[in-house]
């Protein structure tokens, strides 16, 4: 069991790239591990690290001013392969939220397997809030699952954003899919009784 999903408000890192693939979320020197733990630790790691392991301070992981639980992301992110540690990285972190106008199916469903939320918002929605997190980075963002929606408190809007109906039961109560089956046992037993 994870911790159950419902509302975050946060504050956001902003990572205004597009086209962001699993290479460069995680690079494939560091999918030797079969465990999820440590990963963050090499998230997007050939951006936030020189070649003598030296941190760029430019990079946005290693900007103090931004933080907080939500990752904005370019258009087109998790493209390329469809390794898993991406996803890892992403919730080893510490993000619980990934905003994008767009995002790869494989990685969007990865994250979601690991209780990372992908929101998918329009493209005028997601300038508008890379342009309030530049102007004010402490700019506080609304992820309000039950309800589907995502609020840029800066101005006020909102959209809907769409979650498969069993992910969204998955994630706003903690069950990966051996525990949701698990719930499930006692019907499952039921049904595999009746049709004997």
């Amino acid at each position: 069991m994870k911790a159950k999903f419902n509302i975050i408000n946060s504050t956001c890192v902003p990572l205004p790239l597009e086209n962001v693939d699993t290479d460069q979320i995680i690079p494939a020197r560091f999918l030797k591990a079969t465990t999820r733990e440590g990963f963050g630790e090499n998230l997007f790691r050939d951006w936030r690290y020189d070649k003598q392991g030296n941190k760029i301070a430019s990079f946005v992981l290693n900007d103090p001013t931004y933080g907080g639980e939500i990752l904005v992301a370019g258009k087109n992110f998790g493209s390329g392969s469809s390794r898993e540690h991406a996803a890892w990285a992403i919730a080893d972190y510490g993000f619980r939220v990934v905003v994008s106008s767009f995002f790869a199916d494989i990685h969007k469903n990865n994250e979601l397997n690991n209780f990372v939320l992908p929101v998918v918002v329009t493209e005028p929605f997601l300038a508008e809030l890379f342009e309030s997190i530049a102007q004010n980075p402490k700019t506080e963002v609304e992820v309000n699952l039950p309800e589907q929606t995502i609020i840029n408190k800066a101005t006020g809007k909102s959209e809907q954003f769409e979650i498969n109906a069993y992910k969204k039961h998955c994630l706003m109560n903690g069950l990966d899919d051996i525990d949701f089956l698990l719930t499930n046992k006692d019907k499952i037993e039921q049904w595999e009784e009746a049709s004997k």
